[in-house]
């Protein structure tokens, strides 16, 4: 059966692939962007089955408006991407409160905003899957992107939190972690601090670790994300692309290996 999406921040990278998926396969889909016209060879292309939508996910009334629209238009809301998000470049010294303030505002609080419009639908319904697009930095730091990571890391704390809450009510939730892509994110999208000269050196040995990375191809990702979709159990948290199935296993040993080392201290603190 054909399913109804609602994708936010489908104007370019991610977004959009998920939408084109989607729509190449029959499914409906209510997109987001800030401005409708980066959504208009969508809308041309498939007609009735595309819902543009022109939504800032800071706005707690376009939200709710965008997602009413979409319920009455198609009929409900099956899944639920919330991939709306943005890059914020700059060590901890160096980015502003303000600036940190935004970076929560859009990452975290939009993700929230869309959830709490989007599950009385799914909970009327019975049934729906949030999928939310975090990243390898919502489950390990790096120097430079502390502020993202940690919106990152908040998103998939709620998220997981939020599995647990909807189980009964049959709805599901996936915490999708993608690594590094050849998309526009680490450059035009992000918001960047006031750099403090002392921060260089970390800057360039950053950038060169970067640089040795390999991209993944941001194509490859609708085929993917219609795997997620219809599975009859997908998991709660996945990875996307290839660097975090190298990165991350090896982070996880390194914490389980210190927790262990320092168990004494950590049982001595337990005051019995």
């Amino acid at each position: 059966m054909s399913k109804t999406w609602f994708i936010t921040g489908a104007g370019r990278g991610f977004g959009r692939e998920f939408a084109i998926a989607a729509l190449s396969r029959g499914d409906r889909v209510a997109a987001t962007a800030r401005k409708t016209e980066a959504l208009g060879d969508l809308a041309e292309q498939y007609g009735d089955a595309f819902l543009p939508l022109a939504m800032d996910v800071t706005d707690g009334d376009a939200v709710k408006a965008a997602v009413s629209s979409a319920a009455d238009t198609f009929g409900g809301i099956d899944v639920l991407i919330n991939n709306a998000g943005y890059g914020l470049n700059g060590a901890i010294e160096e980015i502003s409160e303000q600036q940190l303030r935004d970076q929560f505002d859009v990452n975290v609080f939009g993700v929230f905003r869309m959830m709490q419009a989007v599950l009385p639908i799914m909970r009327q319904q019975g049934s729906g899957h949030l999928i939310q697009i975090t990243s390898i930095g919502g489950i390990a730091a790096f120097p430079l992107f502390g502020g993202y990571n940690a919106s990152k890391w908040a998103v998939e704390a709620m998220s997981d939190s939020l599995s647990q809450e909807v189980a009964s009510l049959g709805i599901k939730v996936t915490i999708i972690e993608p690594g590094a892509y050849e998309t526009d994110f680490y450059a035009d999208s992000a918001a960047n601090a006031q750099a403090l000269p002392q921060y260089d050196p970390i800057r360039e040995e950053t950038a060169k670790m970067w640089s040795q990375m390999q991209f993944g191809n941001p194509k490859g990702v609708g085929p993917a994300i219609l795997k997620i979709v219809d599975a009859d159990a997908p998991p709660l948290r996945v990875f996307f692309g290839s660097m975090p199935t190298f990165v991350i296993p090896g982070l996880y040993e390194q914490r389980l290996k210190t927790w262990k080392e320092w168990e004494a201290v950590s049982i001595e603190a337990n005051g019995n």
